[in-house]
């Protein structure tokens, strides 16, 4: 049996992309009422919200106002997309120190997505990312459909290496490797990240997992056999995304935090913790979460 990871590193982006696809206003209090308890729970790295212009998302629309209350402490580490050097100012202005930008590894996707070919968009991404680094801000790059595409079918290994080493040498210190359809089986993570792994230290890779066909668990195995420690995960398992007909919700803090603690490896997050930030979004929303082990946790409650 490989050796795994000792300890993982859990990425929650539920403030971001957990809520970027819902069509009914959330109240900015409840999005900070929802990070404080994430952060309650033990979570530190936290996408907290994006920069993009509030009509592409306009659940996002209070980019700004978010970002400027949100819970301080050393310990916490916040991030949010940008997707270009207006949204970088933004982004600045509001104190975030930790940036996000955002192609695909299929021209077809970001077209539909931002309007723009995987080469204009690293053209793009190019000058904000200098531009966030000699501000002293660091850098995430997430490689999207980086397994299938919605409109383009298969992805090739060797086209999701390229467009990983682009954002790599242009500053990005992490590669959120993206299954945005949540299609991938444990198979495409061997092939595809194990491929990527060769090129790239496997410490600089992040799995970014949709949970579609419930492969989502067995996907985040794969990714340890072959060294990843870092994973995305949404409380509750919210989300989608706008520009993937039918994908469903990431893969839920809830189930991963679970997953770990069962397997003996160290998160620092509290499941139980998790699941009550969930539950303040849930209220919200007025409607039961995808995540099975919030679902278990509310049935116990009662």
């Amino acid at each position: 049996m490989a050796t795994l990871p000792q300890r993982v590193k859990i990425v929650e982006v539920g403030p971001r992309d957990g809520l970027q696809n819902e069509p009914e206003p959330i109240p900015t209090a409840t999005k900070l009422a929802f990070i404080q308890k994430l952060a309650e729970a033990g979570l530190t790295q936290i996408e907290a919200t994006s920069f993009v212009h509030p009509k592409a998302i306009p659940q996002l629309a209070d980019a700004i106002d978010v970002a400027k209350s949100l819970p301080n402490a050393p310990s916490l580490f916040y991030s949010a997309l940008v997707p270009n050097q207006k949204g970088l100012d933004r982004a600045i202005e509001a104190g975030i120190r930790r940036v996000a930008v955002f192609t695909a590894a299929s021209d077809e996707f970001t077209r539909k997505n931002i309007n723009m070919s995987v080469d204009e968009s690293i053209g793009v991404f190019e000058p904000v990312v200098r531009a966030a680094i000699s501000q002293g801000i660091s850098v995430r790059g997430y490689v999207s459909t980086a397994f299938v595409c919605p409109y383009a079918g298969e992805i090739s290994r060797e086209r999701v290496l390229d467009v990983s080493l682009r954002l790599l040498s242009m500053g990005c210190d992490e590669i959120a490797i993206s299954d945005t359809i949540g299609a991938a089986a444990p198979c495409d993570i061997d092939q595809t990240v194990g491929f990527i792994a060769e090129k790239i230290p496997v410490e600089k890779i992040a799995l970014h997992l949709h949970d579609t066909y419930a492969t989502a668990l067995a996907n985040v195995y794969a990714g340890l056999r072959l060294g990843v420690a870092t994973f995305d995960a949404s409380a509750g398992g919210l989300g989608g995304c706008p520009y993937a007909k039918g994908a469903a919700g990431n893969l839920a803090t809830e189930d991963l935090v679970y997953f770990m603690d069962r397997m003996g490896i160290e998160t620092g997050v509290d499941l139980i913790g998790v699941a009550a930030a969930s539950n303040v979004v849930a209220a919200t929303l007025g409607r039961a979460l995808p995540s099975k082990q919030w679902k278990r946790l509310k049935a116990n409650a009662h």
